[in-house]
């Protein structure tokens, strides 16, 4: 057992390093800076022009269909980069396995495609 807890003790080190770096660069700016802003950091950045209405505002749903395929998406191409590594190792069994994968995305794709989650109107 103690060579086990011995074999994790520089992960543990490395997250409590890691925490407490955070903590510091969280707080520290909250104790040291100064919270005097002037005309100019108020003023309209960018845009132009004064604010207008709520920065809360509604989105339309086919927004968060989008983003939804995105990650979808995203999450498949991140299978497939450790999938096509070790493809040499893996045999036919895990490429049917991912062909399987990609025809069950591949099938979502289509539905989401007819539903029309990708038109923009």
């Amino acid at each position: 057992m103690d060579q086990v807890v011995a074999s994790y003790f520089p992960i543990i080190v490395f997250l409590a390093i890691a925490v407490g770096l955070a903590m510091v660069m969280i707080f520290l700016p909250m104790l040291v800076a100064r919270n005097e802003p002037d005309n100019e950091k108020n003023s309209p950045y960018e845009c132009g022009f004064d604010a207008f209405g709520d920065a809360r505002g509604k989105f339309d749903v086919r927004f968060y269909l989008v983003a939804i395929l995105f990650i979808i998406f995203d999450l498949e191409v991140a299978f497939l980069f450790p999938w096509a590594v070790s493809l040499g190792e893996i045999g036919k069994a895990g490429f049917w396995s991912m062909m399987g994968f990609l025809f069950v995305l591949t099938i979502g794709f289509i539905y989401e495609w007819k539903k029309g989650a990708l038109e923009w109107e």
